[in-house]
């Protein structure tokens, strides 16, 4: 029979090793998939417009190649987001311990132990760091590279290539190099 105090030890243990697993919460994989779609879906614009790829004629390779890519984008979004999250908690954890403690004191009037405030403290830098590291690899990072490498690659690597070749090409060529840039960054 476990102890009386084991249930909750195991149940903070839970949220600690949760706060560094690669696991993600329905809520972030819904973002990071909603993102990577989009984000996936802009190049059919640009060879519908600029190669004058013909949308449906073209619908069934435009729709299988978004799908990987957007699995790829998104697996990269997960993989930055580990990395990123360790970084941002570091460098906010006195940012977060000094608000936390300031308004503990405002609530003022019941005393808080030191274990309570350092559980507040580490849940707040862990929501303040995730909440971080999500929108820097969906907004920033990622989504920038992936579509300087697709104007790159089909405009100059694959510019004398048949345009449905460019688009398999370039769209697998750059969801493949953000992966694997993105992988190599643990």
């Amino acid at each position: 029979m476990a102890p009386k105090g084991g249930s909750k030890q195991q149940s903070e243990e839970d949220l600690l090793l949760q706060d560094f697993s690669h696991n993600l919460l329905a809520k972030s994989l819904v973002h990071f998939f909603g993102n990577a779609f989009i984000v996936s879906a802009i190049p059919i614009w640009l060879y519908w417009r600029i190669w004058h790829m013909d949308l449906t004629q073209s619908a069934v390779l435009y729709s299988v190649m978004t799908l990987v890519s957007t699995h790829l984008v998104a697996f990269v979004y997960k993989n930055v987001k580990f990395v990123l999250k360790h970084k941002v908690a570091q460098k906010r954890e006195d940012a977060v311990s000094e608000v936390v403690t300031r308004k503990l004191s405002e609530a003022g009037s019941r005393k808080v132990s030191r274990k309570e405030k350092d559980e507040r403290i580490l849940w707040r830098k862990n929501d303040a760091a995730d909440y971080a590291a999500t929108a820097f690899s969906i907004f920033y990072n990622n989504n920038t590279l992936f579509l300087v490498l697709v104007i790159v690659v089909s405009f100059f690597i694959l510019k004398s290539f048949n345009n449905t070749v460019n688009y398999i090409l370039s769209i697998s060529a750059s969801s493949g190099l953000i992966t694997l840039l993105s992988s190599g960054s643990k």
